[in-house]
């Protein structure tokens, strides 16, 4: 988790009202009430998904009762909410909010609105996603090595056919954007004997960390593509890095390579991408998110046999509720406490 980062935070010695905006089991909303006798929970998951035309996930539950509580009584109530989407006008109808604690690690959808442009504190569950996405990026790269997709095409039309199978080691792997996640994914990495080489935006020259074996800065990065047998994009989504890989970054990569997007899919130009997926400027791709969710049907992308493609579940584990609550109820005492919270969003990085 990040560092706390410091602002004023009053200490509170009345009720603290946190409205949970979106779908949690009610002995997660027990487990925040129980961090303090001083919160109050209330819970609007099922008005602010219809609010916001919200469609249930896989960590999402089943409709909760009290769905007819109107929705504006409760955000008039609210210090604290927590949730991925978030109601219209939400500073009007929340006179009294203070912080937001965002369910996810990105907060592009944030970007521009009032909320992010008024003083309200935002946080993000970031630090809890880099197990469930380092073993999907390696599992894609070794779908890949091991021809998966023609394997799962041809058992569907009976056909045997061998293919000499690759192999990571000694392949090197290129993270653009050296974060925590992307740190997590060069360690596994590198126990498949892999080289692996990085960007990193604050870095001024060339380097080396104790997880990458080259540090490139981030202007460097058709350099560092250039090397790389598998790139993955581990970057949050800002003007800076929106369209960050388009066709130049896409025909300086080897035809022999692979890239794989865990981060969002507004990072890559998607139309460029289709056409270097199509004319072979790369042997393929590994795609977790889209600039369009869900992704649609008439999209190329969908019947291209070099392209593998999961439903933005590379951060999703089982247990994401209860790490999730981890953070959000370790900052719900630094709140309550006039302590520095952690993950605060920096609004000049985007992230």
């Amino acid at each position: 988790m990040d560092h706390p980062r410091r602002f004023p935070i009053p200490v509170h010695d009345g009720k603290l009202n946190v409205l949970i905006a979106r779908w949690l089991e009610e002995g997660y909303r027990s487990q925040i009430a129980a961090v303090d006798p001083r919160i109050q929970v209330f819970y609007a998951a099922e008005q602010v998904a219809a609010e916001t035309k919200r469609p249930r996930g896989p960590i999402d539950q089943a409709p909760d009762e009290g769905a007819d509580v109107e929705l504006d009584s409760l955000l008039r109530l609210a210090e604290v909410i927590y949730g991925l989407r978030f109601p219209e006008n939400i500073l009007e109808r929340a006179p009294r909010l203070k912080w937001v604690q965002t369910s996810s690690a990105g907060v592009d959808t944030l970007v521009g609105t009032k909320l992010w442009q008024s003083d309200i504190i935002l946080t993000n569950t970031s630090g809890i996603h880099a197990i469930p996405m380092r073993e999907h990026v390696l599992g894609m790269m070794l779908m890949f090595v091991k021809h998966a997709p023609v394997y799962f095409a041809n058992k569907q039309d009976r056909v045997w056919e061998q293919h000499i199978p690759d192999q990571l080691w000694g392949k090197t792997l290129g993270v653009v954007g050296l974060g925590r996640i992307g740190e997590a994914i060069a360690r596994a990495a590198k126990a498949f004997e892999m080289r692996v080489v990085a960007t990193r935006r604050h870095v001024t020259k060339h380097g080396r960390s104790a997880v990458v074996d080259t540090l490139y800065p981030a202007d460097k990065l058709p350099e560092m593509l250039g090397e790389s047998d598998f790139v993955v994009v581990t970057v949050a989504l800002t003007e800076e890095t929106r369209k960050l890989i388009g066709e130049r970054e896409l025909r300086a990569m080897k035809p022999t390579a692979y890239i794989i997007n865990i981060a969002r899919g507004s990072v890559i130009d998607e139309a460029a991408l289709t056409k270097a997926l199509k004319e072979k400027w790369i042997a393929g791709a590994g795609l977790d998110v889209f600039e369009k969710e869900p992704l649609p049907q008439d999209s190329e992308l969908w019947i291209l046999p070099n392209v593998i493609i999961t439903p933005h579940v590379a951060g999703i584990m089982p247990d994401y509720n209860a790490r999730a609550m981890e953070v959000f109820c370790g900052n719900l005492r630094r709140y309550l406490a006039g302590q520095p919270l952690i993950n605060v969003i920096d609004r000049a990085r985007g992230y």
